[in-house]
């Protein structure tokens, strides 16, 4: 089977201006040299180190590997035929939305080492071969961090990542499988699969918390406010949160406002048949599956910012995704933060079996 991508970070714009380099050269070469070296140096300082960026476009430099990378992939699962929907990664390894700790920005490629690792072999529970392209291909990652490093402000940067997520909807048949990144980055990617499709999709959003604050400490980008932007855009007709247990009076009046169906743990035992026996997208453009990893008990699951006790069971998650009837047309696997994890990456193999499973869900 072909080797998963590596993703490689595009560096958009910290340049060292050649006469910096030059300056650098003769100052060390020479005493003689000493008034052009001056003169170099100056004109060094009078032009900027930072080459900005304009991100108003569509098809800026962050997109490019992104983009060409769907266009190949999509080209080859066409080409192979027999695929009506194909599951593709794409990494969005941002933290700095986080409230608490921003490990989460670390957890793409120790997913993607999970999802390979020699301890298990390539198949879904269900029987898909990952190493089937017709099945999962990878596009790499948004290269977050070097675009805030060019100045760039949030709103642009949930620009650049919806934008990413229809570069990989463009290709038909892949539908962008995308590896979290605090959970922030939902707003963005279902955003865009709504703007792409043309409409709402219901969501299925399995949680410890519902991440439905209006503003969170001021910030509107908040991990815990990602729903109520999903929900005052109208990107979603129906949201589920399963898996609650850490909810304050604001969260519950939010999900009243937007009329969210919250499930919370207290009562999952009455709530289990309802759940596990889902039907969700009818009427609409599809479904979209938000997993933020701190849903799981922490048993199962300690590689988390937010350990909360009293969670689902790993086999409790399954059941619900295995028996889901819906058009998955696209989901996310966020706030698994590696530095928190066992030394034996427990929590990213978790992880990486939500994903598989995933995968297994959207690609048929």
């Amino acid at each position: 089977m072909a080797s998963p991508i590596k993703p490689r970070n595009l560096r958009l714009s910290f340049c060292a201006p050649s006469s910096v380099a030059a300056g650098a050269s003769v100052r060390s070469s020479s005493s003689s040299s000493s008034s052009l070296a001056r003169s170099l140096a100056a004109s060094a300082l009078r032009r900027p180190a930072l080459r900005y960026v304009d991100y108003s476009t569509k098809r800026n430099a962050s997109l490019t590997l992104i983009c060409e990378r769907a266009k190949l992939k999509g080209e080859l699962v066409r080409a192979l035929g027999g695929a009506k929907a194909s599951a593709s990664l794409l990494g969005v390894p941002l933290g700095h939305n986080s409230s608490f700790l921003q490990g989460p920005a670390f957890a793409p490629p120790r997913i993607r080492e999970a999802i390979w690792c020699g301890s298990t072999n390539s198949a879904t529970e269900e029987g898909k071969e990952l190493n089937d392209p017709r099945v999962l291909t990878d596009v790499g990652d948004v290269p977050v961090q070097e675009i805030r490093d060019c100045g760039v402000d949030d709103d642009r940067l949930m620009n650049v990542i919806s934008e990413s997520v229809k570069s990989v909807m463009e290709e038909d048949p892949l539908r962008p499988l995308v590896l979290g990144g605090d959970h922030s980055i939902s707003y963005p990617v279902v955003r865009a699969v709504s703007e792409k499709l043309g409409g709402p999709v219901d969501i299925l959003h399995l949680d410890a918390h519902p991440d439905i604050y209006h503003a969170f400490e001021g910030n509107k980008y908040s991990h815990a406010s990602s729903f109520a932007r999903i929900m005052e855009g109208g990107y979603a007709r129906r949201l589920l949160q399963v898996g609650i247990r850490s909810i304050t009076s604001e969260g519950r009046e939010q999900g009243k406002r937007f009329g969210v169906e919250q499930f919370e743990m207290r009562t999952f035992s009455r709530d289990r048949n309802f759940l596990e026996n889902l039907k969700l997208g009818e009427g609409v453009k599809g479904v979209y599956i938000s997993i933020d990893v701190d849903c799981l008990d922490p048993a199962f699951a300690p590689g988390v910012s937010h350990i909360e006790p009293g969670g689902l069971s790993f086999r409790d998650v399954m059941n619900i995704l295995h028996n889901l009837q819906a058009d998955v047309v696209a989901a996310d696997v966020v706030e698994f933060n590696p530095q928190r994890d066992t030394v034996d990456g427990m929590t990213a193999m978790v992880a990486a079996k939500l994903v598989r499973e995933l995968t297994a869900k959207i690609s048929k």
